[in-house]
């Protein structure tokens, strides 16, 4: 529970005397190779502080990070107390953290909806809502598949494959492309700044790289407008100025770029080094869906964000939290939380991977499903799957954001196969704005050889004939399981035969 602090105290809102927090050299660095390798064992360190505990989350930058579920609902869903907006961020402010920290791009203000409160927040907020509401999952789910089987049929006669920079990356940028309408050098020029924001590394230039792209892009769409997601948030009723679409599209492809190549690599680790998420159709196992189910609660590709500020010195749960200091919440120390009634996860959908309250992720429903085509496509491809080196001995990227691999090497028998090349991999030709002539979906299982479609980025029926409502979103609150628990599967060698049918058949397709 939130509460002022207390008048008493000879500096209201700080750790009593002798309290670990009292002295900034006891913040717990973030940002290291020792904490990249092992987080798990320094969240139950910082539990010894209580709900919240001292961090760095880079040189000179000091924040409280929430590693308590029931406290980070208490954050997150808080807006009579917390806000979102960074100009809050007191040592910013006053230029005790410099601009060119390799954290601001990712905390500092700006106009979009994930920095903004009250009607601010409503209106753009509002904005995503609508243009996601349009978006077709079974024309994304098409699509992904065309992707997938364009990257396997380029690794898959080798034998071999480092699944990171062979398809973690490359699929999420090729949807990213498609949806947001972006060329193929926008957006490996927009993936190189967003990556290495969250590496830290030369983040300022990489912050004016995704800045200089965005207005390029922008510009574009103002010239060629059509279906894609830049063309439509343009044409919103809520009227976006070109500062505010810069910003939105940031906090939208940030998103699509880093976060889902880390939960596709994620649940790929999980799915090759883990006997659990083996199975059949005889036990009623779906091991990609309970696979990305345990990545969301235990390794969620955004582990430490949701920055948030107190309106005025407050205690959590008795930890003081002062004004104008981010409070981080630790999505992964929260969902790992052992004060939680349950670990059975399969079908549990009460992490807090995308975030909780009015904040919440927006982009669910999408990224569910680019990530769980990804992996059933690529088992079905490639069922004799499996890791170059022992999973203890794959190394993570260092960073006090993301849960990251630094890389994912498989091998495997090789396989050959030519499908249709994708609209992504041809040239944007120069031509008259696209019309909004009905489309025909792209099919599901495209014929074995077909000449490249013509069409461009962004021209892919992404919505259908009339905007469908999204289904509910799961809530984050406390539940019990989702789903009955299964017994596990056979670890046997020839167990990933058939995962893609499945998955099929679970959802009754």
């Amino acid at each position: 529970m939130t509460h002022p602090a207390s008048p008493d105290d000879p500096r209201p809102g700080t750790p009593p005397p002798g309290c670990p927090a009292h002295s900034p050299a006891s913040a717990t660095p973030l940002y290291g190779p020792e904490f990249a390798a092992d987080p798990g064992a320094v969240y139950a360190r910082l539990r010894a502080y209580g709900p919240a505990a001292p961090v760095r989350l880079a040189p000179d930058v000091d924040a409280m990070l929430v590693t308590s579920y029931a406290a980070a609902l208490q954050v997150l869903r808080g807006t009579e107390t917390f806000g979102k907006d960074a100009r809050r961020w007191r040592a910013l402010a006053e230029g005790t953290v410099a601009p060119d920290n390799p954290v601001v791009p990712m905390m500092a203000y700006r106009p979009n909806a994930l920095f903004s409160e009250g009607d601010a927040h409503r209106r753009l907020r509002g904005a995503i809502d609508d243009c996601l509401r349009a978006v077709d999952p079974d024309a994304l789910r098409g699509y992904v598949e065309h992707s997938a089987d364009a990257l396997i049929d380029a690794f898959g006669p080798v034998g071999e494959a480092n699944l990171l920079d062979d398809y973690a990356k490359h699929l999420p940028l090729r949807v990213l492309n498609q949806m947001f309408g972006c060329p193929a050098d926008l957006g490996d020029r927009l993936y190189t700044g967003m990556r290495g924001i969250f590496d830290g590394i030369d983040a300022e230039k990489c912050d004016a790289l995704i800045t200089e792209a965005l207005i390029e892009l922008i510009a574009l769409k103002r010239r060629r407008p059509g279906g894609d997601m830049v063309s439509r948030l343009l044409a919103h009723e809520a009227r976006l100025t070109d500062e505010e679409m810069i910003h939105q599209l940031v906090v939208l492809m940030g998103a699509s770029t880093e976060p889902q190549q880390n939960l596709i690599a994620n649940g790929l680790r999980l799915l090759l080094s883990d006997g659990r998420f083996a199975g059949d159709l005889g036990v009623g196992s779906l091991p990609v869906e309970d696979a990305l189910d345990e990545v969301l609660w235990t390794d969620p590709p955004m582990a430490n964000y949701g920055v948030h500020y107190a309106f005025h010195d407050v205690e959590l749960d008795g930890v003081p939290l002062r004004e104008g200091v981010p409070v981080v919440v630790s999505f992964a120390a929260a969902t790992t939380d052992p004060a939680l009634a349950t670990d059975r996860r399969s079908g549990n959908r009460a992490h807090l991977a995308w975030s909780a309250g009015p904040h919440g992720c927006p982009a669910q429903r999408e990224a569910r499903i680019i990530a769980s085509v990804a992996l059933e496509r690529l088992l079905d491809r490639l069922p004799d799957l499996e890791l170059a080196v022992p999973a203890d001995e794959l190394t993570w990227r260092p960073g006090p954001f993301h849960r990251a691999l630094a890389a994912l090497p498989v091998r495997f028998p090789p396989v050959t196969g030519v499908r249709v090349p994708l609209p992504a991999e041809v040239p944007m030709p120069e031509a008259a704005p696209r019309t909004t002539t009905p489309r025909t979906a792209l099919p599901k299982e495209p014929p074995t050889a077909s000449p490249a479609s013509p069409e461009t980025p962004g021209d892919v029926p992404w919505t259908s004939s009339q905007a469908r409502p999204n289904p509910p979103l799961t809530s984050s609150t406390p539940q019990a399981p989702t789903s009955p628990a299964r017994p596990g599967g056979s670890p046997s060698a020839g167990r990933r035969r058939g995962w893609n049918f499945l998955a099929r058949w679970w959802r009754g397709r």
